[in-house]
């Protein structure tokens, strides 16, 4: 018997984006950011969500610069890969 291990092909949107930023944000500043979920931790805010690619993340942090707002980390965690096993 052989096996083989075969793992899903990356697509569009498999990167989910963590950003957290200092204070708390508005309707208005939320309703700019709309692809991103915002949650509250303590002090900070964080933004989290799918972005299409680097362009894409790039244009969220110009948005946060732009407000002048603090930006504290950013963090890829990637969507978790299901694995498949074919056995013949």
């Amino acid at each position: 018997m052989r096996c083989v291990l075969t793992l899903p092909r990356p697509t569009i949107n498999r990167v989910i984006y963590e950003i957290r930023v200092r204070g708390h944000f508005g309707q208005m500043v939320l309703r700019g950011l709309a692809a991103l979920q915002a949650e509250t931790d303590g002090e900070d805010t964080v933004l989290v969500g799918p972005l299409r690619d680097q362009a894409a993340l790039h244009g969220v942090l110009a948005q946060i610069e732009g407000l002048g707002l603090e930006l504290l980390e950013v963090r890829r965690v990637p969507v978790e890969a299901t694995e498949r096993r074919t056995c013949i």
